[in-house]
């Protein structure tokens, strides 16, 4: 596994608190950027292509990841707290976390829950909420935990990245890192091009919990055209019709056309044809996707100011928003290759 895709996908950075995530990427953009900066909200934006030029392309990718934060401390010191972004609570029983405080020092913990051979008939029949799990870190009062965790701490689920089989990757985080990577990947392409646009890569802050910094981020560039890179739902398990979702492991980037049933984005034809076209014509492998739930930074890029154009490219991931995803390189590799070519067609003909 490349040393950056694995140091994103380890790396913490739960909405709001990216820091160390956006570390990472500063240092990687600064290779093939320049004037890379984080600006006051969270994002990374450094620039590329031909500086000073009339035509401002924006590449958008999202940092943060989904996770917790530290609550309440009881007596005995357990540890209660809240979600970030969108986590079903059925995953999270026995799950090992990293508590991250204040010194950047990880604090493992496992989430607990009340023994199911202890429950009454009638709280068996019942899903367990979040708010009746804690987090045990090994401590037995408040006044122990307090010397290493403090309210307002961020939890990441623990950290894991590496090869599952060949081609297929794993990793914590995969929503939305892999999309990071790819995005300095299409980055060092555009370096050894002549393209006649100012280039804006952009990690972008608190998508999960609001398409945030994809507002703020597009609204200070004001791009002629922006490329949204995210992952998508993978169709390819026991648990999900064909008819849901089609997306395979392996079968190249996901050209997505809609999502949340249109209450995201709805990406302009011109754009869609203009995407199609270049995958057909330089034969990179890929899908198209219709999403009817979950929707990415394009849905407020596209409808700030004015309006702006916009596209998306998806990579096709399984269990988004768990503890470890599973992808397959081959087409994270698709999606810098269209990103690229596709940003190379836009330039020329839009």
């Amino acid at each position: 596994m490349d040393n950056l895709l694995k140091s994103l996908l380890m790396s913490d950075g739960i909405s709001g608190y990216e820091e160390n995530a956006g570390k990472i990427m500063t240092e990687a953009l600064s290779k093939v950027c320049i004037d890379v900066k984080t600006d006051s909200f969270g994002n990374v934006i450094a620039k590329g292509g031909k500086i000073g030029a009339k035509k401002k392309i924006q590449i958008a990718a999202h940092l943060d990841e989904i996770g917790m934060v530290v609550k309440h401390i009881t007596r005995k010191g357990f540890i209660y707290f809240i979600k970030i972004g969108g986590i079903s609570d059925t995953i999270l029983p026995g799950k090992t976390v990293n508590i991250i405080n204040r010194k950047g020092k990880h604090i493992v913990g496992i989430i607990g829950t009340k023994p199911p051979h202890l429950m009454s008939a009638e709280e068996a029949q019942k899903p367990i909420k979040y708010e009746n799990m804690f987090i045990d870190i090994g401590l037995s009062s408040k006044e122990e935990v307090l010397k290493k965790v403090e309210i307002g701490d961020q939890i990441i689920f623990e950290p894991s990245a590496g090869v599952l089989n060949g081609d297929f990757y794993y990793g914590k985080a995969a929503d939305n890192r892999i999309s990071c990577y790819a995005m300095v990947k299409v980055m060092e392409e555009i370096a050894k091009k002549n393209i006649e646009a100012e280039i804006f890569a952009c990690a972008t802050a608190q998508e999960e919990v609001g398409l945030k910094g994809g507002k703020t981020s597009s609204f200070k560039i004001d791009p002629d055209f922006a490329l949204v890179i995210d992952t998508t739902i993978a169709g390819d398990i026991p648990a999900i019709e064909e008819k849901v979702s089609g997306l395979k492991l392996g079968q190249g980037v996901a050209i997505t056309i809609i999502e949340a049933s249109g209450r995201g984005t709805i990406v302009p034809q011109k754009i869609r044809n203009l995407i199609l076209s270049v995958a057909r014509e330089n034969k990179i492998p890929h899908q198209v996707d219709i999403i009817e739930g979950g929707m990415t930074d394009a849905a407020v890029i596209y409808t700030n100011r004015q309006g702006i154009l916009t596209g998306i490219l998806s990579i096709p991931t399984r269990y988004i928003h768990a503890p470890a995803s599973v992808f397959n390189i081959k087409d994270v590799e698709a999606a810098v290759a269209l990103s690229a070519k596709t940003i190379e067609k836009v330039v020329k003909e839009l």
